[in-house]
C-alpha cells in the first residue's frame, strides 16, 4: 500500500486490518455524524499565516500540561474498547506515549484495567473517570488510580446519556461485544488481529469485572453497564472527586462558555473544549469552533485544552494558535494501534511530530509556546496578523 506519510495512511491500513465492528465504532458519530464530519472539516477554515526570511533554528515543541512537561502539546485521549482495536491495546499506546513524552489518558471502559497499564509503564499515566450511579465504585476507582501512581484525572462530563450511534446498532456491537455468525466472519477475515488476541488474557472491561458490584462475568457486565452512566451528574459532584482526588482535575466535554466559566469556580485545573468526538449531541459546533470563544472568557484562570479532529500536527498547530495549551488525539492512534500495534501508535506520533515541527518553522515560530492568534491569517470568518 505504499509507506505511511499521514495518519490517512494509517486509517487505511487500519480498516483493513480490525474487525468491522471495533473499527466502526472508533470511526463513527453520533446519529448523521454532523459534528463528527465538522470535527475535521473545519480546521480547513483556519488559514495560517506564512513568514519568511525569519531564523528557524532551535526549535522547540516543547511544553506543559497541568504541571507536567511535555515532548509536544498532545495527549493520547481516553477512548474505550481501545484493547479491543488491538490486544492489549491500552498497554501499547500507553507505552508509546511514554517513550514519546506524552500523557496516555486511560479510559473507564478500557479493556486493559489500571493495574494492568501501570504494572508496564514506568511513568505515570492519567485516568479518565465516569461518574456512575454506585459512587462506592467511583471512589474505587479514584483510589485504584491513585494507588497506580496516575497524575491526573480527567472527569468526562458529556456522557451522562448516551448518544445513538447507527452503526453500533447495525454491527450489534455490545458491551461486552456478542460473536454471532456475523462478527465471526468479521474477526476470520483479520488473522492478524486474530492472533494478537489469541494471546491476551485481556478481553473484556478489566477495570470494571471483579470490581463492581454483583460484576462477577460477561453477562452481568452487561446489565450492569445498561444502568450506570448517571444522569444526576451536577457541577456539585465535582467538589467531592477533587477531595477524593487530592491531584490536578481535568474537565471533558465543554462546549460553551458558560460552562468553562462554571468549570472555574468548581476549582477544576483544566478543561477540554469537547463534543466527545462527535458521538453525543450530533449537531453541536466542532470543537475548534468552539475553542477561541472559550478561551476568551476562560482562558487567564485556567488551561484550555481542545480534542476532536485533529488529523495532522497542522491542526495542533491551528488549536495552539487558536488558545489551547494542548490538545489531545484519539482516533489517530487508534489507526496506528490498528495497523501496527505500539510501532503504528510511535508512527502516528513522528508523523504529526514533523508536521508541527515543520508548519511552525513556515510561520516563522522557533517556539510551540509562542505561537498565537497572530500567526493565523483569518478563522471562522474573522481576521487575524
Amino acid at each position: 500500500m505504499g509507506p505511511i506519510l499521514e495518519v490517512a495512511d494509517l486509517k487505511k491500513r487500519a480498516k483493513r486490518r480490525v474487525p468491522k465492528m471495533f473499527f466502526d465504532y472508533a470511526d463513527s458519530g453520533s446519529w448523521t455524524e454532523s459534528t463528527y464530519r465538522a470535527n475535521e472539516s473545519d480546521y480547513n477554515e483556519v488559514k495560517l499565516r506564512q513568514r519568511v526570511a525569519v531564523d528557524m533554528t532551535n526549535r522547540s515543541l516543547a511544553t506543559t500540561m497541568v504541571g507536567q512537561d511535555v515532548s509536544m502539546p498532545v495527549a493520547l485521549a481516553p477512548v474505550g474498547f481501545c484493547g479491543m482495536q488491538w490486544a492489549d491495546g491500552e498497554i501499547l499506546a500507553a507505552q508509546a506515549a511514554e517513550e514519546f513524552g506524552v500523557p496516555f489518558t486511560l479510559s473507564t471502559m478500557s479493556i486493559c484495567s489500571i493495574e494492568d497499564v501501570a504494572e508496564n509503564t514506568t511513568k505515570p499515566f492519567w485516568f479518565q473517570l465516569y461518574v456512575m450511579r454506585d459512587r462506592d465504585f467511583v471512589n474505587n476507582l479514584i483510589d485504584r488510580a491513585k494507588a497506580a501512581g496516575c497524575s491526573a484525572l480527567v472527569v468526562t462530563l458529556d456522557l451522562q446519556i448516551l448518544g445513538q450511534r447507527h452503526k453500533d446498532l447495525r454491527n450489534g456491537l455490545s458491551a461486552p461485544p456478542k460473536f454471532t455468525p456475523k462478527h465471526l466472519w468479521q474477526i476470520g477475515t483479520c488473522p492478524s488481529w486474530c492472533m494478537a488476541m489469541a494471546q491476551t488474557k485481556r478481553r473484556t472491561f478489566r477495570n470494571i469485572v471483579g470490581h463492581a458490584k454483583g460484576v462477577s462475568n460477561l453477562s452481568s457486565l452487561s446489565a450492569w453497564t445498561a444502568e450506570q452512566f448517571d444522569p444526576t451528574l451536577s457541577w456539585n459532584d465535582i467538589a467531592w472527586i477533587k477531595e477524593r482526588w487530592g491531584g490536578p482535575v481535568i474537565l471533558k466535554g465543554i462546549l460553551d462558555p458558560e460552562d468553562a466559566k462554571k468549570a472555574v469556580d468548581s476549582g477544576a485545573d483544566a478543561i477540554i473544549v469537547s463534543n466527545h468526538g462527535g458521538r453525543q449531541l450530533d449537531g453541536a459546533p466542532s470543537s475548534i469552533r468552539a475553542l477561541p470563544a472559550i478561551v476568551d472568557a476562560v482562558s487567564d484562570k485556567m488551561e484550555v485544552h481542545v480534542d476532536g479532529g485533529i488529523r495532522s500536527g497542522q491542526d495542533i498547530l491551528k488549536a495552539v494558535c487558536l488558545g489551547a495549551k494542548s490538545t489531545y488525539v484519539g482516533r489517530p492512534f487508534l489507526y496506528g494501534l490498528g495497523t501496527q500495534g505500539k510501532a503504528g501508535v510511535a508512527r502516528m506520533f513522528e508523523i504529526m511530530r514533523t508536521e508541527l515541527d515543520t508548519t511552525m518553522a513556515l510561520c516563522g515560530e522557533r517556539k510551540v509556546t509562542e505561537l498565537g492568534r497572530s500567526n493565523l491569517y483569518s478563522a471562522f470568518g474573522e481576521k487575524f496578523g
